[in-house]
């Protein structure tokens, strides 16, 4: 149990500190990705008026036949991409992205990757 309290503090950690450099405007909002130990999400976030923008996940309703029998990457990639897709709907080309203090590694690769493959830029 102890283990699992450091990795959240120093996970925690980390997010403070990326989060005191990243601002999303409206013109540029923040890409933050959130990943449970079963979901993935995605986020376009107006930092100046604490608005979320849109929002994907592998919750996501008009998903869940594309997703049906993915794994976590695969499912990243594809949430990236579907992210992309609205945000260019609302005429978002530009984005800051935001790992929430995960590595760059995996599932936070692959959804930025997807939403790069999307059209967005970062």
């Amino acid at each position: 149990m102890k283990k699992n309290t450091l990795k959240t503090e120093r996970r925690n950690k980390i997010r403070r500190r990326i989060r005191s450099t990243i601002r999303g405007t409206a013109e540029r909002p923040r890409l933050s990705i959130f990943k449970s130990n079963k979901h993935t999400y995605l986020q376009l976030i107006n930092d100046l008026e604490n608005a979320t923008i849109t929002t994907v996940s592998t919750k996501s309703q008009g998903l869940q036949s594309e997703l049906k029998g993915k794994a976590g990457v695969e499912s990243a990639k594809i949430i990236g991409e579907a992210l992309a897709k609205t945000a260019l709907d609302q005429g978002i080309k530009k984005v800051v992205f935001d790992r929430s203090g995960y590595k760059y590694h995996g599932i936070v690769k692959a959804a930025a990757d997807g939403a790069r493959e999307g059209g967005l830029d970062f």
